[in-house]
């Protein structure tokens, strides 16, 4: 028998596409989401785009107003600890069990985007973006898709704050998250759960300072 293909549903793409535009600022914090108007613009009816915006609301991407209906939500400047300990902490998760479920071609490919990161230090967005699969893959080969998906949503918080507000301090502190990424990749690669988990800890917090500090300064 052949094997059935599965399409996106339009619900999947109209969410896939508004996320996309929320978490890169297209659809600014605390605008209005009218549904006939995103309807339209999709290419839809408002049922996909109802479904789509239930599962923002879910994420944390859209929020719902009474007599008002459904908007971009806010970004807050003080919620740059709760993304990192959130980040911390599963990144802590995934990378413990990787330790012993990554094999060396995972490891590989884990350092090919590394790589490839290297090379991206002047473009802040699609470093960023590699940035993400670098966590995501971890998570897949260390066979964690749970810790995996929550990393997925917590991560797009941290993108709209780093457009929003960090572009500046990130793009300080690049070079030092390079090297930062490159020693956990080698933590992995001694298989010590131990010292996996302090080479984790050690980046988000210093990367956490270094942000809180950098807001502290311009509110």
């Amino acid at each position: 028998m052949e094997q059935i293909q599965t399409l996106p549903s339009k619900a999947e793409l109209a969410h896939r596409s508004l996320r996309t535009a929320i978490v890169r600022g297209d659809l600014e914090p605390g605008s209005r989401l009218v549904i006939d108007d995103l309807a339209r613009q999709l290419g839809v009816s408002q049922i996909p785009i109802r479904e789509a915006l239930q599962r923002l609301q879910a994420d944390g991407l859209v929020e719902f107003e009474s007599h008002v209906g459904p908007r971009v939500t806010e970004i807050k400047t003080d919620s740059v600890h709760e993304i990192f300990d959130l980040k911390e902490a599963l990144e802590v998760i995934s990378g413990r069990a990787a330790c012993q479920r990554m094999s060396e071609d995972d490891l590989n490919r884990v350092e090919d985007v590394l790589q490839k990161m290297g090379d991206l230090t002047e473009d802040l967005d699609r470093w960023s973006e590699e940035n993400v699969y670098f966590h995501i893959l971890i998570c897949r080969f260390a066979g964690t898709p749970l810790v995996g998906h929550l990393m997925a949503k917590v991560l797009d918080h941290w993108e709209r704050l780093r457009r929003t507000y960090l572009t500046e301090v990130l793009a300080r502190r690049i070079g030092i998250a390079h090297e930062e990424h490159s020693r956990i990749l080698e933590s992995l690669r001694t298989r010590e759960p131990d010292r996996v988990e302090q080479m984790i800890r050690e980046h988000s917090r210093s990367a956490c300072a270094a942000y809180a500090e950098h807001l502290g300064e311009h509110r």
